[in-house]
């Protein structure tokens, strides 16, 4: 067989296993991504919370990068410190290599069983099944590429050339790490390349020195890929990146430099030394995890958030509605990023119980009272000009919109951070319980509003429908957390007593500012036909009444 169809089939391999890990993360991603999020964003209270969220995250994802974004997502938004995010990416790191040793245990039989089970529970109705079944999916395909990566790798035993690039890495072990990161930077995945060092290993084309440079090098690339990925970002989440690449990076620096120290026969499985060198990372670089995040906050401070929003409203774009609607949508999409300005500085000073970043909530809160009133106005003129039907109707839209957007502003200021600064000044405390409920309905308040200026921007009737479904979910939940605290209030905890009053209206307020951002979805849903006038049932009757003769003589 040729080395260039060996490299092909070999390639094919390494594709079909980035496919299936795909299929696996965007499976599981659309069947329980929320619940993830807000297990990621819940978990990470104290260390080992955050170790096991970081983990469990990535075990059901399959990816630490895709961990990496959600923590880095999460701290630019206050829902996590920085400290919390690097422990949390230790744990992603030991579930990376867990999943390349689970993956290792020859299951290729059931690849034929997974892709067939998949195939029919995919086929069902609703968003969750078909998750569900593409992440089965997925495993099959991993556990397919697999074998073929096997078998692909057995003419090369007999390939001169790689012989001479192998001889070439063993002696520089430098380059055999970099040529390794290289790799898993290509691939997306360290679990990737990790694999196919493993596979080179069985084929018996690695030697012993060879082995720990390549895994310590896929290791330093698997960080890459989210470091990219948060180029462009806020400071607080490129933090968190680098800060991962940095501890990989010096980890795998120290353990080249202690090579010659090493029983590298201990370590000649691939395997092996992943998870070992991911399990040292995390024994040194817990207690260090605070350090490190101080120094990365000096190294990349944040950068002040400008106090006035570039201005989409034109005159002369009236006389054409398309043009002026689309100007005018971009406008309230920017209310609503000032909207999350301001939530996320009302939940970092919930968290810390620090004054300072409410600060800027007032400003904020006038910067939308001033927009919304100049949108009402310009999309006032427009509908003086000569417009569709549809543009009309999105004429209208945008204007509700915005509406909504600034009573969501007149909650969060009189409400949410009223209620923030009493708690601050009044040194009160939440219970461990009500304080992680809370926590997780801001979280979700955030989400609901990204889905909101998504659907708005869209109008796609689909995120329109799981926007209601989840507006339902913020009901249940914070119905469950009044219920609790409830209990708690007849168990006469302490902390709940002294913030009894607190709890509930910031249960109610945030419960508010829910209905008014799933309110952008009613229009679409009743352009589809998909929403009731009424939310009475058809055969809903009020209880009858007794007469006052009645009642007095019961």
């Amino acid at each position: 067989m040729s080395e260039t169809v060996v490299l092909l089939n070999l390639g094919g391999a390494v594709a079909l296993l980035l496919v299936g890990l795909s299929q696996i993360r965007v499976g599981v991603d659309r069947a329980a991504g929320a619940r993830l999020r807000h297990f990621l964003a819940l978990s990470t209270r104290t260390g080992p919370r955050a170790l096991l969220s970081g983990l469990g995250v990535t075990l059901a994802l399959q990816s630490s990068t895709a961990t990496a974004l959600l923590a880095a997502s999460f701290t630019e938004r206050g829902i996590m410190t920085s400290r919390q995010g690097q422990v949390a990416m230790l744990g992603a790191n030991v579930g990376t290599a867990i999943t390349a040793w689970v993956v290792s245990l020859h299951l290729g039989w059931i690849s034929p069983l997974a892709i067939l089970v998949g195939h029919a529970v995919g086929r069902g109705s609703g968003a969750r099944r078909i998750g569900f079944g593409r992440a089965i999916v997925g495993v099959g395909l991993v556990l397919l590429s697999l074998g073929l990566l096997d078998a692909a790798s057995t003419p090369i035993r007999d390939s001169e050339a790689l012989k001479v690039l192998l001889a070439m890495l063993s002696s520089a072990p430098v380059i055999a790490l970099a040529f390794a990161a290289v790799i898993a930077l290509l691939s997306a995945s360290s679990l990737a390349a990790v694999m196919m060092i493993a596979s080179l290993a069985a084929a018996g084309q690695l030697s012993q020195e060879l082995v720990i440079p390549l895994v310590l090098g896929a290791n330093v690339g698997g960080a890459l890929p989210a470091v990219i990925a948060t180029l462009g970002a806020a400071p607080s989440m490129r933090r968190l990146t680098l800060a991962n690449l940095a501890v990989r990076g010096l980890g795998a620096v120290v353990a080249l430099a202690a090579l010659p120290l090493l029983d590298v026969g201990a370590l000649a499985d691939p395997i092996a030394a992943h998870l070992g060198f991911n399990l040292a990372l995390l024994l040194v670089g817990w207690p260090l995890a605070e350090p490190i995040a101080r120094a990365f906050e000096h190294l990349l401070p944040d950068v002040p958030t400008p106090r006035e929003a570039p201005r989409f409203l034109a005159e002369e774009e009236l006389s054409t509605p398309t043009v002026a609607l689309a100007s005018a949508t971009r406008e309230v999409l920017a209310v609503g990023d000032v909207i999350e300005r301001m939530l996320v500085q009302i939940l970092a000073s919930f968290r810390t119980m620090d004054l300072a970043p409410l600060a800027e909530v007032p400003a904020l809160e006038d910067r939308i009272d001033r927009t919304q009133q100049e949108v009402k106005l310009y999309v006032a003129r427009l509908l003086r000009h000569e417009l569709s039907d549809r543009q009309r109707r999105r004429a209208i839209a945008v204007v509700d919109y915005v509406i909504n957007l600034e009573h969501v502003g007149d909650i969060a200021e009189k409400g949410l951070a009223s209620m923030t600064r009493k708690r601050a000044e009044e040194g009160l405390r939440f219970s461990d319980e009500g304080y992680l409920e809370l926590i997780g309905l801001f979280s979700m308040t955030l989400d609901t509003l990204k889905s909101a200026q998504t659907v708005f921007a869209t109008e796609d009737p689909g995120l329109a429908r799981e926007m209601i479904e989840g507006k339902v979910e913020v009901r249940r939940r914070e119905r469950q957390s009044a219920e609790r605290h409830l209990a708690r209030l007849r168990a006469a905890q302490s902390e709940s007593v002294d913030t009894s009053s607190l709890h509930l209206d910031m249960l109610r307020d945030l419960k508010r500012i829910t209905a008014h951002l799933a309110s952008v979805a009613h229009p679409i849903m009743d352009e589809q036909g998909l929403l009731d006038e009424s939310r009475l049932r058809p055969d809903a009757r009020p209880a009858p009444q007794l007469g006052r003769n009645a009642r007095e003589g019961a």
